[in-house]
């Protein structure tokens, strides 16, 4: 049998891979810490023991994503969310370092997260920044923009929590956050990827502009673990 493509799976090549450091295990299920990223990895096909494992990994009443999981989970949890969406891989994209884009740190991460909040690109929290290099463009010395670096399966770096202030868009300003990081994840001998949901056309047109391309569709749901959950 031929070994599965590292972006089939990418958080489970991440944290068996270059984020294996993060890594959380419980029986067959692993996650990041919770204040690092949502992601938590479950079989494809995962059995009633893997239910139990997610469950007490998570904890009761904790929302836990499922991605790309072709079992339903038990009937005593709740489905909060089931999204289609897309991987995009570069398939070209010009990389050019912005003179502009400033590095972020953990000094910034309050500032990030409020301009995640007013922008909802997706998950960030207080330590995502620990995955890898964030970037932010400033206006009066305000964080108005910025892109980073989340999963990273072997030879690959997810661009992700591309965002920007609703005052500054139409500018390009996370066009040149992406192609910075584009250039210094393929400084790295790495290829940059991105997700993206089905629905928000607009940002799959641009990146697709940018350079690049569909790879392959996914699901993306998440379930509620039950508000009580038995002892293992």
């Amino acid at each position: 049998m031929s070994r599965p493509h590292p972006l089939d799976r990418p958080a489970y090549a991440s944290l068996t891979g270059p984020h294996a450091h993060f890594a959380e295990w419980r029986g067959n299920v692993v996650r990041y810490p919770a204040d690092v990223s949502p992601f938590l990895v479950v079989p494809e096909r995962p059995d009633a023991a893997d239910w139990a494992d997610v469950a007490a990994l998570a904890g009761p009443g904790t929302v836990v994503p499922l991605v790309d999981v072709l079992s339903a989970p038990p009937d005593t949890w709740e489905m909060v969310m089931s999204l289609a969406g897309v991987q995009l891989i570069d398939n070209g994209v010009t990389g050019s370092v912005d003179a502009e884009a400033v590095r972020l740190t953990a000094a910034d991460v309050p500032e990030m997260m409020a301009l995640v909040e007013r922008t909802k690109p997706g998950p960030f929290l207080s330590r995502t920044i620990e995955l890898g290099t964030y970037l932010g463009i400033r206006r009066d010395g305000r964080l108005v923009a910025m892109a980073g670096e989340r999963l990273h399966p072997p030879g690959f770096t997810e661009i992700s929590a591309v965002c920007t202030d609703a005052a500054y868009r139409g500018q390009g300003l996370a066009t040149r956050l992406v192609r910075t990081l584009v250039a210094e994840i393929r400084a790295r001998g790495e290829t940059p990827f991105m997700h993206a949901a089905a629905h928000n056309t607009t940002a799959i047109r641009l990146y697709e502009s940018l350079g690049f391309q569909v790879r392959r569709t996914a699901t993306f749901a998440a379930a509620r673990v039950p508000g009580e959950v038995a002892a293992a």
